[in-house]
């Protein structure tokens, strides 16, 4: 016999993995056979969490942590200790390591410790050339005798060429460092967010193909991949075109993207203030739009008139069976279903309730095939066409509106990848700057006492507080912007049957 019931969902781990796949776990279990998202979070969460928290400083003393933890585990197991926030901390302590070396990597390409730059390679930037010798002093003319640097790359001989690795030191101590870095990592933010979602997307796929569904990869992969590509990929397009069609010297003439893309989704061309990127652009425009707007009755009403079109054939098709097998009675079937019957009261008996023999009980007799499940899930519930119609209508209405609010929320990259600098450059100015410029500072016994409220700081605000909303906001982008694209998450987890569960109450039915 057949039955409903879903299997429930075991994943493997070992002492690498589980911290991981319990952040998946947090956001539900997986359906059974249904792709797992964690092993690609290995990659993905360290790395998302890094770009906000890039500092080679902070990652190196993260890292140091987590080395302790990970080399000291086996004592560390032995103690059994019952601190609460402790065991958290240890159970995640290959995250946290794998989140402090990429930490350092993203430290290295913002050329960011403590708020400082490390000038390894030597600048590509030269400041004599806007410099004027006038009566034989060097006076600022680019910004009229003031005292600060402003970089400014289009006077000539400035830029000499781009620093190895990482961001110029220079920018460490120029005055329109925010303007940017602003620009850089807003733009890193939406590419990394728009690779991010359509990595996403495509996982879909693999579900699709394995549970054999061709209509949710023609009216569901396929709409929802072009709808993403021609809009908010073609956005990304753009920021590379940008870069590499503008230089420093017609950097003023660049139009926004940001007016473009809105103009682009209004059809509004007539804007004399942004001037096209490129010859052409506005046919591209036009065409990619009604492209992404023909994916949405795709979505919306194509696939709900199929589903409808399917369940009533297979309604005809089971009413023509019925109506043959009253005809014309089965012999094999009746006697297959009389073996079957001898062979299950062969080898299992009861005696007083209680169940003796090697055979299968009813309930082990019908677990089958998870597509043997699906389908007959499908054929046995009712098609209500109301029902479909909304749930379709939600679901379109929640991605496409989705691509919107999910591409916004990777700028959280940038907010806060912005907002630890500045704390991190906030913190040295107010506390080790100034113990290091006084001249009164009391010798090594101030400066130990300014080093300690500095280290201290340091490790309370910019490591932890930090740390964790930086772990937050990477959860949510996971959870949120990444899993929903294709993980359900509606399953129940595998429990071995242990009688120490169920004497202690832990058994959960």
């Amino acid at each position: 016999m057949l039955t409903k019931q879903t299997p429930p969902t075991f994943n493997k781990t070992n002492k690498f993995t589980s911290g991981f796949q319990n952040i998946v776990d947090a956001y539900g279990i997986g359906n059974y056979r249904e792709i797992n998202p964690a092993p690609y979070t290995i990659i993905t969460f360290p790395f998302l969490f890094a770009v906000m928290f890039g500092d080679m400083g902070h990652g190196l003393l993260m890292t140091c942590i987590a080395l302790y933890l990970v080399i000291r585990e086996s004592r560390l197991l032995s103690q059994k200790s019952d601190n609460e926030m402790f065991n958290m901390v240890f159970a995640g302590r290959y995250i946290i390591l794998l989140m402090g070396l990429f930490s350092i990597y993203t430290g290295v390409i913002y050329n960011d410790c403590f708020s400082k730059s490390l000038n390894m390679f030597g600048s590509g930037w030269s400041v004599r050339p806007m410099f004027n010798a006038k009566g034989g002093n060097w006076t600022l003319e680019t910004l009229d005798g003031n005292s600060v640097l402003q970089l400014d790359p289009a006077v000539p001989g400035v830029f000499n060429g781009p620093y190895p690795l990482g961001i110029d030191p220079i920018w460490n101590i120029a005055t329109n460092k925010l303007t940017f870095l602003n620009s850089f990592k807003m733009k890193m933010s939406v590419i990394l967010g728009v690779i991010h979602m359509l990595f996403g997307v495509s996982l879909s796929l693999f579900n699709h193909l394995y549970f054999k569904k061709p209509l949710n990869i023609f009216l569901g992969f396929i709409p929802e991949i072009v709808f993403m590509s021609s809009l908010f990929g073609y956005l990304v397009l753009l920021v590379f075109y940008k870069w590499t069609a503008y230089d420093a010297f017609s950097s003023k003439e660049a139009p926004s993207l940001l007016i473009h893309f809105i103009n682009m989704c209004l059809f509004n061309y007539n804007d004399p203030t942004n001037q096209p990127l490129y010859p052409g652009q506005m046919g591209i425009q036009v065409l990619l739009v009604l492209i992404a707007l023909a994916c949405v009755p795709c979505m919306l009403i194509v696939k709900t008139m199929v589903l409808r079109r399917q369940h009533l054939w297979k309604s005809k098709l089971a009413q023509k069976r019925a109506e043959e097998s009253l005809e014309q009675p089965s012999l094999e079937q009746t006697g297959a279903s009389s073996s079957c019957t001898g062979l299950t009261q062969q080898g299992t008996q009861k005696f007083g309730g209680v169940r003796v023999g090697n055979g299968p009980t009813e309930d082990e007799a019908g677990i089958v095939d998870h597509d043997q499940l699906s389908q007959h899930s499908e054929e046995g519930d009712e098609f209500d066409f109301g029902d479909v119609a909304v749930h379709q209508a939600i679901h379109t209405i929640e991605y496409c509106l989705g691509c919107i609010s999910n591409t916004a929320s990777y700028l959280r990259l940038w907010a806060l990848s912005l907002a630890h600098a500045q704390l991190s450059e906030v913190l040295w100015t107010m506390v080790m700057h100034l113990g290091l410029s006084s001249r009164s500072g009391g010798g090594f016994f101030g400066l130990s006492i300014i080093f300690s409220a500095f280290a201290m700081l340091t490790v309370c605000i910019l490591l932890i507080m930090e740390g964790l909303s930086a772990f937050l906001h990477a959860l949510r982008l996971h959870w949120v912007e990444f899993q929903n694209k294709f993980y359900c998450g509606q399953g129940f987890k595998f429990v071995p049957f242990s009688f120490e569960s169920i004497l202690d109450g832990r058994f959960d039915e």
